[in-house]
């Protein structure tokens, strides 16, 4: 149900005390409040919000109503309460619905994490398990404790940051403008500045969308903005045409659209194909710039938020480079506390919220992810703990083995390293005596404007200011405040409250949510009569943000973050910074923050008496205050973007050496593929062996009529392996170098074909394999121990009937490689689904792609990095062939992998018809729909019906790579 309490409890109280009260004729929400009475409003919607027996509904509606005179009740008010009980019943049904099946998921996945934490534990020292116990860099791999990074080990690194969503610009950032345009923006243009100031950093791009949309500033469709160094230092003067930080805007989805981060899944690929293309060629260029002579790649490809993990995790893969991941706000945890909500299923939630993309986005950049970078010890225990893919216990367990050489059995945890996020410390102000009122603090016309922006709305603009800088959202607890403030009649008397919530134009104009908890604030407002008292300002700009800090400071006010939790908590590192102290939730990162900073009071946000006594005594006692602000100036060094980068850096420089294994000039051209301009690639799975037969036959005669064989390669690129291929191609008249190369197992797997004599007899065919490729996959191959465990795996996989069982999956060795574990299935029917197989191997931190092909009758299992997608990316590097130039041929449905295969700025051509086998039900149980994550109607995708060489011309000449 749209809304929240908070906005209701408000809007019963505005009704229930408008006009004449019963009690002693006058308005009573404020006194009656002060003095301990009965609130109508508050007691009905605790009372039916609470209480879930519907058959005591009537008494309570009429016990409420006992309190007031029969006149005052109304329709309005029944609406509203049938509206709070029918929230409350909803609620309490999602609540049973979610109890019910994590009762049934919750013994299985203890039992799959107790399994692998016990492999782990056999011989294990008894001095590490003293060691574990307390030391978080043996818990998670990782802390800001540690050596720095000699300056003399870095040298000319490249770095490349992604965050896709929001408003990304330099300057006079929009914050606020929109819920995706906040604190990450903020923190990763910052990120990227500090970073190329620090030493022996050369470049850092920050890639992003470009935004070409009406009513969008035209800075935000520059492909590339130049970002102003923290040091203010020329890098171009000092190091080179190519070195500094830079935004760097890739073209992915709609070009006139500006798409919420919800919607941005369908079109990932897209931007992992142009960033690709980007980071290559910048490679070189610092390459050259630097004398290198050969690329520079970067040191490390670090993705901001699920989105842009999943973009770094495809880009890792295809680069063979290492990655990095903050997931800054994690989907776990938003969906287990909008189910705890009880406004909407888990089904709601994920239509509203694409949660399921969010979370699988999640999983795999752990999977993927050399670092997972947190800002606090809670984010890893509380939340990551949340994932398969990341278990604390058995994330020790792996450390301690891991730095004494012992066995792990293929299994592989990302190292968990706590930096906290760094602030900008050029605004620092200490120009106000702190001991004593100052006559004339500063002239008028020196002051900021927008102090007198905010001092327009005090009766006694010389109080000190409780200051808030928040977003309207729910989640902020502004209303919270706000009635805190209102209820305590000597907080008030004492001090000013100013709420900066944003910029706006008009509610009306607002997303409903934030437009709700606004309209609740200013009804407070109104409910309490705080006019004179609480500044609520429409505009300002990022630039003024320190200024208002620096008006909260001068009147010894103090800055308050009551969101009920809190990630990051950058808002209060800058509030310390400018002087104020604070008043913090206890939820989430400002525990920690103010362990260091010693600097204010912790509250709980459910409870505003303690806020408020909270604020009163820090802003009462001035010797409190003044020990409060002065410890957090003392001891913000240590959250400096200085710091910050030193410990960034710390880590990156530990990374294994990586880079991309697309072999030198002489092997590129001893390739038949490398003087192509088009690649027609192959991939159709939904037919049967005669009908790919068929589909080869006519497209390739489509290109020999056309005379473009010189020009259009073809690869066939599919789950089978490399001598069933030539079976086929065989029985079907064909010869393998009629391709240019066979992507195999499921992209695990890339063979050239080539005449090892003069002639072309079919007996002097060889297939040679790509080692480069294989070692781009090799990346965290549990190889035996993984082998082990899923052969163990599949004695457990049965078809039952009446007493008897009966094991359907069975190891399969003959088509089985190096990198792809085989398994025949002899009942697809009685399959588990693939995510629940690929959830197991998580829980058992096992990073593999497991796949169902061969409608379902045969299931692979390949590294992380390998894929048909991933193979051809590979392909496209190494040969220099741009990806618009790639047409893709699918049918309508596929191997566990089709959707891979749809997205991208390559041209798909969908084979539509009869001759499509019916997918397997085990193909259709995803976590989230194909149109979640496929544009289906990009301009990329076109469908034909049939599979004739005039069908395939057609297609061709629509996707440009025939000329009509």
């Amino acid at each position: 149900m749209a809304g929240n309490d908070n906005w209701i409890n408000s809007y019963l109280d505005a009704i229930l005390d408008a006009g004449k009260a019963a009690i002693g004729g006058d308005r009573p929400s404020l006194l009656l409040r002060e003095r301990g009475h009965f609130s109508p409003a508050r007691y009905f919607v605790e009372e039916v919000i609470t209480g879930y027996d519907e058959t005591d509904l009537y008494k309570t509606w009429l016990r409420a109503n006992a309190m007031r005179s029969p006149q005052e009740r109304n329709t309005r008010l029944e609406n509203m309460t049938w509206r709070i009980w029918n929230l409350a019943r909803k609620k309490k049904e999602f609540e049973k619905e979610e109890a019910c099946r994590m009762s049934k998921r919750q013994p299985e996945t203890e039992k799959t994490r107790a399994d692998a934490t016990a492999d782990m534990s056999e011989d294990l020292f008894e001095g590490e398990k003293g060691e574990d116990a307390g030391d978080p860099s043996v818990a998670y791999g990782d802390s800001t404790t540690g050596s720095s990074p000699k300056t003399s080990s870095i040298d000319k690194l490249y770095i490349v940051l992604i965050s896709l969503h929001g408003l990304v610009r330099g300057e006079n950032m929009e914050l606020g403008r929109d819920s995706d345009t906040g604190g990450q923006i903020k923190y990763v243009v910052e990120l990227a500045k500090a970073l190329s100031s620090s030493p022996g950093v050369y470049r850092v791009d920050l890639l992003t969308r470009q935004i070409l949309a009406p009513n969008f500033d035209r800075s935000y469709g520059e492909p590339k903005e130049l970002l102003v160094s923290t040091s203010g230092k020329n890098y171009k003067q000092e190091k080179g045409e190519n070195s500094g930080a830079y935004i760097i805007r890739i073209p992915f989805g709609p070009k006139d659209k500006y798409l919420a981060k919800e919607h941005l899944w369908p079109f990932i690929q897209e931007f992992v194909d142009g960033a690709l293309s980007h980071i290559v060629r910048m490679s070189k260029a610092i390459g050259e710039e630097t004398g290198r002579g050969h690329p520079v790649w970067p040191a490390v490809i670090h993705g901001h938020y699920a989105s842009a993990g999943i973009a770094a995790a495809l880009l890792s893969g295809a680069l063979n480079l290492p990655m990095a991941f903050t997931g800054h706000f994690l989907g776990k945890d938003k969906l287990e506390g909008l189910l705890k909500q009880g406004r909407q299923t888990r089904e709601q939630i994920n239509m509203t919220y694409k949660i399921m993309c969010r979370i699988e986005a999640e999983e795999l950049s752990l999977d993927a992810s050399e670092i997972v970078i947190a800002s606090t010890r809670q984010e890893i225990e509380e939340q990551w703990n949340l994932y398969d893919g990341f278990e604390v216990i058995l994330a020790r367990k792996l450390r301690a083995r891991v730095k004494r050489g012992a066995n792990c059995y293929g299994r592989f945890m990302p190292r968990m390293v706590i930096i906290p996020p760094g602030v900008e410390f050029g605004h620092i102000i200490h120009d106000f005596d702190m001991d004593g009122e100052e006559e004339n603090p500063c002239p008028a016309s020196e002051d900021p404007p927008i102090w007198s922006q905010i001092m327009r709305f005090f009766t006694n603009p010389r109080k000190p200011m409780i200051l808030a800088v928040a977003r309207p959202y729910p989640e902020k607890n502004i209303t919270t405040l706000v009635k805190a403030f209102g209820e305590c009649r000597p907080l008030r008397e004492l001090a000013n409250l100013t709420l900066i919530m944003g910029n706006r134009e008009a509610i009306s104009k607002m997303h409903n949510m934030s437009a709700a908890v606004l309209t609740s604030v200013l009804t407070l407002i109104d409910e309490y009569d705080l006019y004179g008292q609480v500044a609520y300002p429409k505009h300002h700009k990022h630039s003024e943000v320190p200024d208002i800090y620096r008006l909260a400071a001068r009147t010894k006010g103090a800055f308050v973050n009551v969101a009920y939790f809190e990630q990051f908590g950058v808002t209060l590192i800058e509030a310390a910074m400018n002087g104020l102290p604070i008043i913090a939730t206890k939820n989430g990162a400002p525990v920690e923050i103010n362990q260091v900073l010693n600097n204010g009071l912790l509250v709980d946000p459910h409870d505003q008496n303690a806020i408020a006594d909270a604020l009163y005594k820090l802003l009462s006692d001035k010797h409190l205050w003044s020990r409060c602000r002065e410890n957090g100036l003392t001891n913000i060094h240590q959250f400096s973007w200085p710091e910050h980068c030193k410990n960034y850096l710390s880590r990156i420089l530990t990374l294994g050496p990586r880079s991309p294994a697309i072999g030198n000039r002489e092997e590129r051209s001893n390739t038949p593929i490398s003087g192509r301009k088009n690649i027609i690639v192959i991939s159709v799975d939904s037919v049967n062996k005669e009908g790919l037969v068929r589909i080869i036959r006519n497209a390739i005669e489509v290109i020999h009529k056309e005379n473009m064989s010189g020009s259009t390669g073809f690869v066939l690129s599919t789950s089978l392996t490399i001598s069933e291929i030539h079976s086929l191609l065989l029985s079907g008249g064909m010869l393998p170098t009629d391709f240019d190369a066979f992507i195999c197992n499921s992209g695990s797997n890339i063979y050239y074909p080539s005449h090892s004599g003069e002639t072309s007899n079919n007996s002097k065919i060889t297939f040679a394999l790509d080692q480069n490729h294989q070692s781009h996959i090799e990346y965290r191959w549990g190889g035996e121990g993984l082998r082990k465990y899923l052969v163990k795996w599949a004695t457990s996989v049965v078809e039952r009937k009446g007493r008897t069982e009966r094991q359907i999956i069975f190891e399969d060795p003959e088509h089985s490689s190096a990198y792809c574990l085989a398994f025949r299935v002899v009942n697809p029917n009685h399959l588990p689904p693939l995510k629940e197989l690929r959830k197991l191997m998580r829980i058992q931190s096992l990073r593999c792609n497991a796949l169902y092909n061969h409608s379902a009758t045969r299931l692979s299992v390949v590294p992380i990095h390998a894929s048909r997608s991933q193979a051809l990316r590979y392909l496209c590097i190494r040969l220099g062939i741009e990806v618009p130039n790639v047409a893709v041929l699918v049918g309508e449905s596929g191997d566990s992998d089709y959707e891979e295969l749809l997205g991208g700025l390559h041209r798909t051509v969908i084979l539509k018809g009869e001759f499509n086998i019916a997918a397997n039900r085990i193909h259709t149980v995803r976590r989230y729909p194909l149109q979640d994550v496929v544009a289906l109607d990009s301009s990329n995708i076109i469908g034909v019906d049939g599979y004739t060489t005039d069908d395939l011309r057609s297609a061709l000449q629509q996707m440009g790579i025939l000329a009509r």
